[in-house]
């Protein structure tokens, strides 16, 4: 029975690991490069026509986008570089300057032919082909191994359909979200306190911080938009990329807002903190003042609470895909904004009596209501859908005007009913 279970649990970690970018990338690329080996064997003159199995590992990515665009520059700057390296054998052969011209001809020609992050690998074959006795034949075998490589590589994904990375995506979002939401808990807790200037600092620089999180998760994102285009299990991938981009630009502005906010209450604890200056002065038993009154502390800390809730529930709702886990999330998501709304407006009422009893921070004080007022806004439902509809009708737009025998050709096929119709219900 133990067996039994261990071999469960394998089997589980092993279903979980399979859809690892990792994972996936290094058994594509092992067995599309084996297959292009044994074929350029039987039809390549070389004994060992290594070209066909480094094209393939190179040709081949994690998403099916990805493989057809770098399969077709890959294949553009071998052939250039061949036909580069043909063009000096004819004329002058190898030498020392030969060398340097033929280098600086193939990045200039790879330029041109833009081949983009390809242009190395054009100076490559022609420093490759030139380098050998029998150069047309080398060069020719050369090109055949490359196509041969490039075929297969992109053979690979055709026949099987690479993994759609939104999960993944949808994970990093939702973790960047609940990094949020810590933020916004600690920040809370300090503000309803006597908060020294240096822990308002050290509160500042992770929100600054927070900036990297958005670069990785950004980078995950792109990695899922990549897998959705081209991808023939994917039905409404604009749609999907849209959802995802939009969040992720709405917890961006989230993040923005917090690093402001966390600012503005630095600001408000050095100007409660009359020996913010003297570094002695809390060891010598100067505590600083707090930054809002007893009930108004305690307010705060509610609604940065809240907030921070319903950020993750914001973040649940973007990367769900069944309809009917979406309703209840949007459902959650509605009833903490409208309990962050209510505690907002009691935390404007009692800033405004703190501003008539003492008027010194009264812009300080102004800041904090503003910079939550942002935060709820960019979180509020109305303005997600019009967001969607905005950027869903200019994709569909960018789309007819780069391809529009496409997108008549589609909309003739779906009976010229509109594209986006469907996709907003």
């Amino acid at each position: 029975m133990r067996d039994v279970r261990e071999w469960t649990a394998s089997l589980v970690r092993f279903v979980k690991r399979r859809r690892d970018p990792v994972v996936v990338q290094t058994l594509r690329s092992a067995g599309a490069a084996t297959i292009a080996y044994v074929i350029a064997l039987r039809l390549s003159p070389e004994s060992a026509p290594l070209t066909a199995p480094l094209t393939a590992l190179l040709v081949v990515q994690v998403t099916l986008y990805s493989t057809l665009t770098t399969g077709i520059r890959r294949v553009n700057s071998v052939v250039t570089g061949v036909l580069v390296a043909i063009a000096f054998s004819l004329l002058v052969g190898l030498t020392w300057w030969s060398l340097a011209l033929l280098i600086v001809a193939s990045l200039v020609v790879g330029r041109l032919v833009r081949v983009e992050e390809f242009v190395p690998e054009v100076a490559i074959s022609a420093m490759l082909v030139l380098g050998v006795t029998t150069v047309g034949d080398t060069a020719w075998a050369r090109v055949v191994e490359t196509l041969i490589g490039a075929v297969v590589g992109l053979a690979c994904n055709l026949l099987l359909a690479p993994p759609v990375w939104v999960d993944e995506a949808g994970e990093s979002i939702e973790g960047l979200a609940r990094r949020l939401r810590k933020l916004m808990l600690r920040m809370g807790e300090e503000a309803a306190g006597r908060t020294p200037v240096e822990l308002a600092t050290a509160r500042l620089y992770e929100a600054r911080e927070l900036d990297h999180d958005i670069v990785e998760v950004d980078a995950a994102l792109r990695q899922a938009e990549d897998s959705l285009k081209l991808n023939p299990r994917v039905k409404e991938g604009l749609l999907h990329r849209v959802v995802l981009r939009t969040g992720l630009d709405t917890l961006e502005i989230c993040t923005v807002v917090l690093r402001v906010l966390a600012r503005t209450l630095t600001d408000l604890a050095k100007e409660r903190d009359p020996f913010a200056d003297e570094p002695y002065a809390i060891d010598e038993g100067q505590a600083p003042d707090p930054l809002f009154g007893p009930e108004t502390g305690r307010t705060v800390e509610q609604l940065l609470s809240e907030i921070g809730d319903a950020v993750v529930s914001f973040a649940v709702l973007v990367t769900t895909h069944v309809s009917v886990s979406a309703e209840s999330a949007e459902a959650r998501l509605t009833a903490e904004l409208r309990q962050a709304t209510a505690t907002r407006d009691k935390l404007a009422q009692l800033l405004l009596e703190e501003i008539q009893r003492d008027s010194r921070h009264w812009q300080l004080h102004g800041a904090v209501l503003t910079e939550v007022n942002r935060i709820l806004d960019e979180l509020d439902t109305e303005h997600r859908s019009r967001r969607l509809l905005e950027e869903l009708d200019r994709a569909a737009r960018e789309q007819r005007e780069r391809m529009p025998h496409l997108t008549r050709l589609q909309e003739r096929w779906r009976g010229n009913r509109p594209v986006l119709s469907r996709r907003s219900r």
